[in-house]
């Protein structure tokens, strides 16, 4: 089975329909027969929850939420592991602190990071990266 973790910036493309959008509909589908499993960091998630908040208001958020839950995507709690490693990503990259969580979980779950984020260019020797 493969893994996925899926960043902010995937799911927002797949979720707004944008350019993007169709390698992260086929990993969804995948998940959903068994043959995947998709990802996405607790951290990622209140990026997406924020993010559909400030742009298409609190119902938008709340059907966004829903819809993460539905997909079957795996919800990873931000473990001490995990905190501690995005901690030491943060201080050697210059990328957010939110995708060192990212980052972070794709090492941990030995996971494909799925993104569009041209951040995530300099760690592409840490994790493996699907570019969407």
């Amino acid at each position: 089975m493969n893994n996925y973790l899926l960043d902010s910036f995937a799911l927002l493309r797949f979720f707004q329909n944008e350019p993007g959008n169709e390698p992260v509909k086929a990993i969804l589908e995948s998940t959903q027969n068994g043959a995947a499993c998709a990802m996405l960091n607790v951290i990622n998630m209140g990026e997406i929850i924020y993010t559909v908040q400030r742009r298409f208001g609190q119902k938008s958020k709340l059907d966004v939420v829903m819809n993460i839950g539905r997909l079957g995507i795996v919800i990873l709690p931000a473990t001490n592991d995990v905190v501690f490693r995005a901690a030491e990503l943060k201080a050697r990259f210059a990328m957010s602190y939110a995708d060192t969580f990212a980052v972070a979980s794709a090492m941990e779950h030995d996971a494909t990071l799925v993104t569009g984020d041209p951040e995530f260019r300099q760690v592409e020797k840490l994790v493996k990266i699907f570019w969407i």
